[in-house]
């Protein structure tokens, strides 16, 4: 891990949290079990977001099978690989092994077909995948991909002993993997000891949301558990966010984004702004024509 210096924030108005949700338990791929924790009903809430799935578990009948040859268009997948090791290629070139604590960032653009394939035949795979939308004006670039192994993500450690890996974004003045100018992404993953506090600024016109995958975090008077997310409240003048470890050592990841505010019509694995663009999605894809 790239250990990173960093200049401690001050938060004076900070979110509060305006609901938890429980994801909704199902399967994708080859019948990988996982859990669905963002999905469309809160996609216009969480904008540029569009979907967060949690995957985890220590057998591998779960899981072994993966995530064949399926094809993507008009936003990016964030892959989080908490454990075990994971085999990507596609349909542009790109091949690479997700292991452990590392992260891949692929933008699909204007269409690449991938798979997505677990190298290990027992053992915990445990991981979260993002999907973060493309502005209408992007969503047909180029495929772009890129794994970033464990010691490439910058990390930084307060004086409370809580380690904050910056994936994407900025915070406390450290400055993560990825940046994007039109979303402005921050992702974070966060361990608190019990009885630690973290704070770090946030933009007050961006949605934010947390999950929970270890332990359970304070934020104000609400009390998160593990396997929920919490929606933060989007107030104008808040400058940020604290968290805290009450009870346990706990884990949990904060996503930010600036909102495109553009419409959004998705279609499984196509994401565009009309339909006839869906359409012609799924011309381009049953043609052949699809991820060249």
């Amino acid at each position: 891990m790239s250990a990173a210096n960093f200049t401690q924030s001050t938060v004076h108005r900070p979110r509060k949290v305006e609901q938890t949700i429980t994801g909704i338990a199902t399967s994708d791929g080859a019948g990988v079990k996982l859990t669905r924790v963002l999905h469309g009903a809160m996609q216009r809430r969480l904008d540029p977001f569009l979907m967060l799935d949690a995957f985890g578990s220590d057998n591998p009948d779960d899981y072994i099978a993966g995530f064949p040859e399926h094809p993507h268009r008009g936003f990016e997948t964030i892959t989080y690989m908490l454990a075990g090791r994971m085999r990507h290629r596609d349909s542009a070139g790109h091949e690479g092994l997700l292991e452990s604590g590392g992260v891949q960032w692929m933008t699909a653009g204007r269409g690449v077909i991938h798979s997505e394939i677990p190298q290990q035949k027992d053992g915990v795979l445990e991981g979260l995948q993002l999907w973060l939308n493309l502005p209408a004006a992007r969503k047909m670039d180029t495929p772009w991909y890129r794994d970033f192994p464990a010691q490439e993500i910058p990390e930084y450690v307060t004086p409370e002993n809580v380690a904050v890996r910056v994936i994407a974004g900025s915070s406390n003045g450290v400055t993560g993997a990825v940046t994007r100018e039109y979303t402005e992404p921050l992702y974070l993953d966060i361990h608190l000891p019990a009885g630690a506090t973290f704070t770090t600024t946030l933009s007050g016109t961006h949605n934010a949301f947390i999950y929970v995958y270890r332990g359970v975090v304070k934020i104000g008077d609400a009390e998160i558990a593990s396997q929920r997310m919490a929606v933060l409240r989007n107030t104008p003048d808040s400058d940020g966010v604290i968290v805290s470890a009450t009870k346990e050592e706990t884990r949990l990841v904060l996503v930010a984004g600036k909102p495109l505010n553009e419409p959004i019509v998705q279609y499984g694995p196509f994401v565009m702004n009309t339909r006839d663009e869906i359409e012609r999605a799924l011309s381009d894809y049953s043609s052949g024509n699809f991820g060249a």
